[in-house]
């Protein structure tokens, strides 16, 4: 699902090339949970921005289901997230106009579905069917990142990118989330890949990848809980 080759990414800093990331290697089969680990400013987040092709590496390349993003413009990159890639970030990124139902629904609007259906299922899978018609703002933290890993597999995506999903919740709801996220990527069957600086919700993932400055220092499978 996912090829990594001598992936290096650098950023002005100052008028001088700052390297962030330097020669990531790694593959990860269909199906597979990966975490990606380190400290603050180590290079996970980008690491996991470069894998969605939201942004260009400065060298190597990222092949996500047979299709080299290099070889894509920006349109067609936007065109196989869509199509591929669902998405849970730390801050939620609810649309705040719409309705909890209404959020999970906009990828498969993106798509020409109707999918309320679909919305109503996974709302009720997460805990939220009597919370549906409520807006984020009537949410608490917990129930609008359960909106939002609702919203991630509306579209039954075969790849999932999450960027520090509890990073914002307290550890009892975290856990909750990260529960929810765990089955329901077993039931999907999708390649699960999260960016998290927390050791003990790393070792939910079958694989661990921990970056130190900017470079893999240790690639082992974790156990699984």
């Amino acid at each position: 699902m996912i090829l990594c080759e001598k992936l290096g990414q650098t950023y002005l800093s100052g008028g001088r090339e700052l390297p962030v990331l330097q020669d990531i290697n790694f593959t990860l089969a269909a199906g597979g949970f990966l975490a990606i680990v380190g400290p603050s400013g180590s290079g996970k987040s980008t690491l996991l921005g470069l894998l969605a092709g939201l942004d260009r590496p400065r060298s190597g390349r990222v092949v996500i289901d047979g299709q080299d993003l290099g070889a894509l413009d920006e349109d067609a990159r936007a065109r196989l997230r869509g199509e591929k890639v669902g998405f849970v970030f730390q801050s939620f990124q609810l649309i705040p106009t719409l309705t909890a139902k209404e959020n999970v629904q906009v990828p498969l609007e993106l798509r020409g579905q109707g999918g309320e259906a679909r919305a109503e299922e996974l709302l009720a899978r997460v805990g939220l069917q009597d919370r549906a018609g409520h807006y984020p703002a009537q949410l608490s933290g917990g129930e609008q990142q359960r909106v939002a890993l609702a919203r991630a597999f509306s579209s039954r995506p075969r790849l999932l990118f999450a960027d520090e999903p509890t990073g914002n919740l307290d550890a009892a709801t975290g856990a909750t989330v990260i529960d929810l996220m765990v089955e329901l990527n077993r039931e999907s069957g999708a390649t699960l890949v999260l960016v998290t600086h927390d050791p003990e919700l790393a070792q939910r993932a079958r694989r661990v990848i921990r970056l130190q400055g900017g470079r893999v220092v240790s690639d082992a499978t974790a156990a699984v809980s």
